[in-house]
């Protein structure tokens, strides 16, 4: 299994250092020049839009019947990029490629907000209305606008879906930090998320999107007043940390404590790779579930993305690359999931008990949107069994998963959002005059 993961995670830094990388910079930086940079010129606005929905925006909308609020499925979409992959993800990057991936995020965080953006609007602009009173996007209806003859690419890409909606690494994390801290059968644990999980997605979007609008913003303000906290105590080391940051972007790090050095490749391929996973960059799953959204206009809600990846980016994997960096456990050997747990027990006492109850809230409102895109999926394959045969797959992927090292689920999701990503992305660029940056 050893062997066969570590060529697993080679294909997958040649997948991501090279083909997916080439594609990010690219065809990102083809759709800043086309928007006129849309997502630094026009932030100020899309941050009033957001706020607009809290009052009279979100009571328009409500007049209409069809689909749901366009702020929960924001919310279901971000909670699907705010959660463990920003802690555990990232930490792991800046662990194998060094402090360095973090410049490498930010760059992919850039591209990718006006990436993400033309993932929504296509998904809001060729989405079909459902027999539930609401409505079906993403991925596999805008494919059939952009490769009208690869009928069998909108298959490959709900397959791939379908794995992806599978999120095995935060159920792996969450069920480690559970069992390790709190001494439960893994059994038990395994079982009652389960329970949990199954209990959440009968709701869909509307009920996910209600969960998370209240564990996201809440993480994101502990979170950042915590990271603040541990920084303060550091600020002497500031300026150095910066200056390794940059340099060790080009240039990878040494080897440190039992970790081989990374080169440059690595570097760059881990802090795309991270990004792109945390931010779902190009992989289909936030069109999917913002394509709900009782809106007429897809510019302002594709604009939310913007402020979505700017949350979970610049905000929330910042934190994490300077925590686990300005307290040296990256170098220390200790496993991924564990090292934000570790750089905070320096700092904050019972760190043993709120952890998993920190993971389990962030990894709960992250796993229900990504299965309610993998349901999507499946049911666009085969309306009447694909839900049934989604659910099988799900129940033994989360088992089986559940009893390996997290970091071979990552692997796993980090290859299929890797495909995802480039179909999409080829995809965005056969539809890029369909794209309005106009944002009313």
């Amino acid at each position: 299994m050893d062997l066969f993961f570590y060529y697993l995670e080679y294909f997958n830094t040649l997948l991501w250092g090279y083909v997916a990388t080439f594609l990010i910079i690219t065809i990102g930086i083809y759709f800043c020049f086309k928007s006129r940079f849309m997502q630094i010129r026009s932030f100020p606005k899309i941050v009033r839009i957001f706020f607009g929905f809290f009052t009279k925006s979100e009571r328009k909308h409500n007049a209409d019947t069809r689909g749901t609020s366009p702020l929960k499925a924001f919310f279901a979409s971000l909670g699907g990029c705010i959660g463990i992959g920003n802690l555990v993800t990232v930490a792991i990057a800046i662990q194998i490629g060094g402090p360095g991936a973090l410049v490498w995020i930010w760059i992919t965080a850039l591209l990718g907000m006006i990436l993400k953006y033309a993932e929504i609007f296509l998904g809001i602009k060729f989405r079909v209305h459902n027999h539930k009173n609401g409505y079906d996007g993403g991925p596999m209806y805008y494919l059939k606008k952009a490769f009208p003859k690869a009928n069998w690419l909108p298959i490959l890409v709900c397959l791939l879906l379908c794995i992806y909606g599978v999120e095995i690494f935060m159920f792996s994390v969450v069920k480690e930090s559970i069992v390790v801290n709190w001494h439960l059968p893994s059994w038990v644990v395994v079982l009652g998320l389960l329970f949990l999980i199954l209990i959440g997605v009968a709701g869909g979007v509307s009920r996910i999107g209600a969960i998370s609008s209240f564990l996201v913003p809440a993480f994101v303000i502990i979170f950042l007043c915590m990271t603040i906290w541990v920084l303060i105590q550091n600020g002497a080391y500031f300026p150095t940390m910066l200056y390794d940051i940059i340099c060790s972007a080009f240039t990878g790090h040494a080897a440190v404590g039992g970790f081989i050095g990374s080169t440059f490749i690595i570097v760059m391929a881990k802090g795309f790779s991270s990004a792109a996973y945390s931010g779902d960059v190009g992989i289909g799953y936030a069109s999917i579930t913002q394509s709900e959204a009782r809106t007429k206009a897809p510019s302002e809600q594709a604009s939310l993305s913007i402020f979505g990846i700017f949350l979970d980016t610049f905000v929330v994997c910042t934190c994490t690359v300077l925590l686990v960096y300005s307290t040296g456990v990256w170098q220390q050997g200790i496993e991924g999931e564990m090292m934000v747990q570790a750089a905070l027990s320096l700092y904050f006492p019972y760190m043993h008990f709120f952890m998993p109850i920190f993971f389990f809230t962030l990894g709960y409102s992250t796993i229900l949107p990504y299965m309610i895109a993998g349901i999507k999926a499946a049911q666009f394959i085969s309306p009447r069994f694909g839900v049934k045969i989604y659910y099988l797959y799900a129940i033994f992927a989360f088992i089986f998963f559940s009893f390996f090292q997290p970091e071979y689920a990552l692997t796993i999701m980090n290859i299929a959002g890797g495909f995802l990503m480039i179909i999409n992305l080829c995809a965005f660029f056969k539809l890029r005059h369909v794209i309005d940056f106009t944002i009313t």
